[in-house]
């Protein structure tokens, strides 16, 4: 690794030195911060905080890092954009044939993490996913664009892709098939649930008091919420 770092250039301190936690916090008025005073659910928590999210202009709030594990265990993290979230838990969608379809087919356990710099927030929900019914993964599809719907149905995703001409020639037929039946659902899309198990709720402070409070669902499904030490 070294033969590949400038002499010049101490790439440590050029990474440190890269400012953090740059972001502005919500107002007080905004944000409560004991949790007696918090939701009995971290759904409507999640829900307050994307809201002010929104009205403060951070950027693309609800792109979060789903990760899972392959059957080595080996970790996997990908991002993408969170569909709906509500009591039952935090809702995403995509290919039973991509990598995080297999990997939550072989191991149902996975976490979701949403980061959002402006604000300097963070969220991490952790639990077991499960797979919505028809009338859910059919309605997720549909609501897509036609591009998006042909992309999802024709990509053979994360394969290797020997000749580009193949991949537009198959988007272009799904295309064709969508048009002449708008109601189309590809046999391959999944909408998927996490049920969260706890979920992490996090303050950012540029003197590194960060403020954290951990929601965990007990076994007869409410939830205890607590502070957390920074």
């Amino acid at each position: 690794m070294a033969e590949d770092v400038s002499p010049e250039l101490d790439t440590r301190a050029w990474i440190r030195g890269i400012p953090a936690l740059t972001g502005t916090p919500p107002n007080a008025g905004a944000t409560q911060n004991d949790p007696a005073e918090f939701p009995s659910t971290p759904s409507a928590l999640f829900l307050t905080w994307l809201r002010q999210a929104v009205d403060g202009g951070v950027a693309e709030p609800h792109v979060c890092a789903l990760s899972t594990v392959d059957n080595e265990g080996i970790p996997d993290s990908r991002f993408l954009i969170l569909k709906d979230v509500g009591d039952r838990g935090f809702w995403f969608s995509g290919s039973a044939r991509s990598p995080k379809g297999v990997e939550l087919k072989a191991n149902p356990r996975a976490s979701l993490a949403f980061y959002w710099r402006e604000s300097g927030q963070q969220i991490r929900v952790r639990g077991v996913v499960r797979e919505g019914g028809e009338p859910v993964r059919a309605r997720d599809f549909v609501e897509r664009s036609v591009t998006a719907r042909a992309v999802a149905t024709a990509s053979r995703q994360s394969q290797e892709l020997a000749d580009s001409r193949d991949y537009e020639r198959a988007v272009a037929g799904a295309v064709d098939s969508i048009e002449a039946d708008p109601a189309f659902v590809s046999d391959d899309w999944r909408a998927w649930c996490l049920e969260p198990e706890s979920v992490e709720f996090w303050q950012a402070d540029p003197g590194r008091r960060h403020l954290r409070w951990l929601y965990r669902r007990s076994s007869d499904g409410t939830w205890t919420v607590t502070t957390l030490w920074p």
